[in-house]
């Protein structure tokens, strides 16, 4: 948004292929709210006149570079500031509010298994019941009925378990929900899908947003993951130092960027684990990390430590490695030190030799993400 008054809101940056949802509302009171795919990413206060803001510009900053190398479609401008609620609605319902929406797993999502079990939706207006269709084969979901193997009843609640119907790696699933009003109008669901991959997901980084703490939705890095700044002996800072804290992601939209400075100190960044703690889960047996450094990094050892157990990384200048590049654990190295695999209870990344800093360490950057568990 642009004009006489300018108001700069920062969401993850769109990266990949694939539809993505954007809204942004302004209400004077209210102030303005970012939503990507239906969640709130960032928020400013803006108590303006709707007649300042003179241009709304799409794919494009209000410079002429990084323009939006993609499709656009489907815009809409409200007379109102609407909710989130009817964000989701219009995502997932489009025209008609009588059908099913707010489906989750989200339509076009990487759901791992633990997820994928669970099917949940809103109900259209003016729904008593619902017909169910889930199948891993598109066109036969798009032509079911109530007599076809992908019919899964007609049911009251909003909520379905599909496990034993999903598996680990099981690859595309679609679904669809049919509202059924009390006279017995039958309003057809979209089709919706969702991936089940052959992993379990530590921390993919796509949550993480520039939201003030303590607005609604607030989901900042360095909340979740702990670093040493503002200490003495802990060089780590999780996130760039300004907003937008998260950088451009491997294969989402973000990645975490973790600095170190390890003059007289070493660094590192925990996250405590409040659920996925059982790491043998659907039989894993290893550990992925996928990280990005930078030749100007000073080079530092880096390593991933579950509680005591530390495993660092074969080569001692890996903050140096451009690209991404993957970096797998048998986390048998993990268990042989002591650690509890079916109950791990947090997770650290760090450059240096853990306890016993140097005072000619250095500093630099490296970005994570996709923090993964294979079989």
């Amino acid at each position: 948004m642009g004009g006489a008054t300018s108001v700069d809101l920062n969401g993850p940056m769109l990266a990949g292929a694939g539809w993505n949802h954007v809204a942004v509302t302004w209400d004077r009171t209210d102030g303005c709210r970012l939503y990507f795919n239906g969640l709130q990413v960032d928020f400013q206060v803006y108590t303006g006149n709707a007649a300042d803001l003179a241009v709304i510009r799409l794919g494009r900053p209000n410079r002429n570079f990084r323009f939006h190398k993609g499709l656009l479609d489907d815009v809409r401008l409200f007379d109102r500031a609407i909710t989130v609620e009817q964000i989701n609605d219009i995502m997932t319902k489009g025209e008609d509010p009588r059908k099913a929406g707010a489906p989750s797993p989200s339509n076009g999502t990487v759901a791992t298994i633990d997820v994928a079990e669970t099917l949940t939706w809103s109900a259209g207006e003016g729904a008593s019941q619902h017909d169910v269709y889930f199948g891993a084969d598109r066109d036969a979901l798009a032509n079911a009925t109530a007599g076809s193997p992908e019919f899964q009843g007609n049911q009251v609640q909003t909520s379905l378990s599909v496990a034993g119907m999903v598996e680990f790696g099981g690859g595309d699933y679609y679904w669809r929900v049919d509202e059924v009003a009390a006279d017995g109008t039958v309003v057809a669901g979209a089709i919706w899908q969702f991936t089940v991959p052959d992993y379990l997901i530590v921390d993919d980084f796509e949550s993480y947003n520039d939201i003030n703490e303590g607005e609604p939705g607030s989901n900042r890095i360095y909340l979740a993951w702990i670093d040493g700044f503002g200490t003495t002996t802990n060089g780590s800072q999780a996130g760039n130092l300004d907003p937008p804290f998260m950088s451009r992601g491997r294969s989402g939209a973000q990645a975490m960027p973790l600095s170190y400075d390890n003059a007289g100190k070493t660094s590192e960044a925990t996250r405590t684990l409040v659920s996925n703690k059982d790491w043998t889960d659907q039989g894993v047996t290893r550990l992925v990390v996928w990280f990005s450094g930078d030749p100007a990094n000073a080079a530092e050892r880096t390593f991933v430590a579950l509680g005591n157990a530390i495993v660092y990384h074969p080569d001692d200048a890996a903050t140096q490695d451009t690209g991404w590049n993957e970096w797998v654990i048998d986390l048998t190295r993990f268990a042989n030190q002591g650690a509890n695999l079916t109950n791990i209870g947090s997770i650290t990344l760090g450059f240096g030799t853990r306890n016993a800093p140097v005072v000619g360490g250095g500093t630099g950057t490296v970005e994570f993400d996709d923090i993964r568990l294979i079989r």
